[in-house]
C-alpha cells in the first residue's frame, strides 16, 4: 500500500472524504487537518491572533516563529515521507507548493478534481489529473 500526502485546503469539504477513501482501501495517509502527533493542524491564528492585520514583514518574521517552524517541518516530513501527493481542489498556494515540490522531487502526483474549476496548463507536470476518486485510486497503484 501506498504513503500518502493529501495536499488540499481546510476550507474543502471533499478533504475528509478522501482521506477516509484512501485509508479504507489500505493506504496510509497523513491528514493534516489531524496529525498524527495530536497537536492539531496549523492555523495562523495560532501564532498570533491579529495575523489577518499583518504586513509583508510581520509574516516574514512570523515564518521563524516557533509554531511555524514546527507546522512546516511537520508536513514536510511527511511530504518527504510519503510515495504520493494527492492533491484536493479546490485549494490553495501551500496545497500547489506542496505537489509542486513533490512533483519535482520525482514523486507521483494525482491531481483530484471533483467540481469544476478552471484549467491549468502546469498541471501537465502531473502523473494524473482527475475528476473520479475511483481514477485515484487506480492511478495510486499503477
Amino acid at each position: 500500500m501506498a504513503k500518502i500526502y493529501v495536499a488540499s485546503s481546510w476550507k474543502n469539504p471533499h478533504q475528509p472524504q478522501v482521506v477516509n477513501k484512501l485509508r479504507e482501501q489500505g493506504h496510509q495517509v497523513f491528514d493534516f487537518r489531524n496529525p498524527p502527533d495530536g497537536k492539531g493542524g496549523f492555523f495562523w491564528k495560532d501564532v498570533d491572533p491579529n495575523w489577518e492585520n499583518w504586513t509583508t514583514q510581520d509574516y516574514i518574521s512570523h515564518l521563524d516563529d516557533e509554531w511555524s517552524r514546527y507546522g512546516f517541518q511537520r508536513d514536510f516530513d511527511a511530504m518527504r515521507w510519503a510515495d504520493v501527493c494527492v492533491l484536493v481542489l479546490p485549494c490553495g498556494r501551500s496545497a500547489h507548493t506542496e505537489a509542486g515540490w513533490m512533483a519535482g522531487a520525482g514523486k507521483k502526483v494525482i491531481a483530484y478534481i471533483p467540481d469544476k474549476e478552471d484549467p491549468e496548463l502546469m498541471y501537465k507536470m502531473f502523473d494524473c489529473i482527475t475528476d473520479s476518486m475511483d481514477v485515484v485510486l487506480k492511478a495510486i497503484i499503477v
